[in-house]
């Protein structure tokens, strides 16, 4: 994989430079690990490659390699989709600025960790509903699940996991789809899946996925007694008075679940 730059990373290098250093030791892959730099007036080097210092390194901003210069890794087609930093490695993304994974207190990642763990998902068949960067899917291989199903509409976040060191790559037991799950779940079977993972975007965004026909699929594909987390976080509480959490809580009910309200989601199981 390419180097990645960031604020922290591309200073280092700078004072480097300034200090007239000859080597550092850095992290070139946000931070999972460290490696040896070479320094010089011009450029800098690693693993045999120069590459140039930044003209101008911004802030909430990540730096891929596109094998000729470094450009944030961002893409407009249809929405702006941003890879963001955060203070522990494992980077966010936005889609129009709306930042998508928690990162005020916590590690995105740890944060999936800490999901994945309601749905014990060791030796079980799990779908992943909204792939987003993998850390769901990451963790759920750590945790030791069987199989997991994991899907992903927009093709602009399935090329930042191809840039993000902290996305899993696909492996025997593990499947990344491209494609609307409100489509795709109409061909999974009865029962087929043991536990589920549905981190949608907000309603605002993507009301489909907070829809009763939605959920009725969720609850039909699952296994009896099988365990669903659903993120749900609390948009427009305070300006609305809206409670998503609860309006979702009370969905799946009606589809067939028992439901119990997590920290920023909703953990129900299946009757």
């Amino acid at each position: 994989m390419s180097p990645l730059l960031t604020v922290k990373e591309h200073r280092l290098l700078i004072d480097a430079q300034r200090a007239n250093k000859n080597t550092i030791t850095c992290s070139l892959d946000l931070a999972r690990t460290q490696i040896d730099v070479k320094i010089d007036s011009t450029h800098w080097s690693v693993l045999g490659h120069q590459y140039p210092y930044l003209p101008q390194c911004k802030e909430r901003t990540i730096y891929y390699w596109n094998e000729t210069a470094f450009e944030p890794a961002a893409r407009y087609t249809q929405s702006l989709i941003k890879l963001i930093p955060t203070e522990w490695g494992a980077p966010t993304f936005e889609i129009d600025g709306i930042k998508m994974l928690p990162t005020a207190k916590i590690s995105p990642y740890d944060d999936a960790q800490r999901k994945v763990k309601l749905i014990e998902p060791k030796g079980k068949v799990v779908l992943d509903t909204c792939g987003g960067l993998g850390y769901f899917a990451a963790c759920c291989l750590q945790q030791g699940a069987s199989q997991i199903q994991s899907y992903e509409k927009n093709s602009d976040v399935i090329w930042l996991r191809s840039i993000n060191p902290w996305s899993p790559m696909t492996s025997d037991g593990f499947t990344l789809t491209q494609g609307d799950i409100t489509e795709h779940i109409i061909n999974l079977g009865d029962h087929s899946v043991d536990c589920i993972l549905h981190d949608p975007p907000r309603f605002g965004i993507a009301g489909e996925l907070y829809s009763q026909a939605f959920y009725d699929q969720l609850a039909r594909v699952i296994k009896p007694r099988g365990k669903l987390f659903h993120y749900t976080g609390t948009p427009n509480k305070l300006t609305t008075g809206r409670n998503v959490p609860n309006e979702v809580s009370k969905r799946l009910m009606n589809a067939g679940f028992k439901c119990m309200l997590n920290g920023d989601g909703v953990l129900a199981i299946r009757k």
